[in-house]
């Protein structure tokens, strides 16, 4: 239906029934995304409807010219560290990545036989336990690349690191699990 930013420019323009389009494709992602932070799914989902609201609030605000997904990751993150503050559970500086691992949730399975079903969910629960083997922060960068398809800069971005950084925690991530593999430390189903 349309670029996220194309239909930003559009709800300003008064089209405000458009804004439903991007809380329907994003709200599962952001959900997830503060789920890994929040284990209540409760308050992740209150959580989630606040940062809609923060960006409905806001959208005047939002300049078109950026990626409109990673401004919505901000304002998730930051709604994220507002909770967590409040509860004085976390450090600011950890909020870097605490996720659990789902990553992996996002296979998809085909008509698949009870077979192939049980080797999926054995290779899901492999790298789900291989990934919480990895620090927070790497485990943070893997799931906004692969689980959110954001770029090492939207990533930058969306976390308040340098893409150097990024980049650096992405390649040593895998590497991480590619010695893991390699060396026979990989858990077992």
């Amino acid at each position: 239906m349309g670029s996220d930013e194309k239909l930003v420019e559009l709800c300003l323009q008064g089209e405000e029934n458009l804004f439903d389009v991007l809380v329907k494709r994003y709200a599962d992602h952001i959900f997830n995304f503060i789920h890994q932070y929040i284990k209540d799914e409760g308050k992740a989902e209150d959580l989630t409807q606040d940062v809609f609201f923060r960006v409905w609030k806001n959208l005047t605000k939002f300049d078109t010219r950026r990626k409109f997904k990673v401004w919505l990751f901000q304002i998730a993150r930051n709604a994220v560290i507002d909770h967590l503050r409040k509860r004085k559970e976390l450090k600011f500086s950890d909020i870097e990545a605490e996720d659990d691992g789902s990553i992996i949730e996002n296979i998809e399975d085909d008509d698949e036989g009870p077979s192939e079903i049980l080797e999926r969910k054995e290779i899901k629960m492999v790298v789900g336990k291989m990934l919480e083997g990895l620090s927070p922060a790497y485990r943070s960068v893997l799931a906004l690349y692969y689980e959110n398809q954001m770029n090492f800069r939207e990533i930058a971005e969306a976390t308040g690191t340098s893409e150097n950084t990024v980049r650096s925690r992405h390649r040593r991530a895998i590497q991480a699990l590619k010695k893991k593999l390699e060396t026979g430390d990989a858990p077992k189903p």
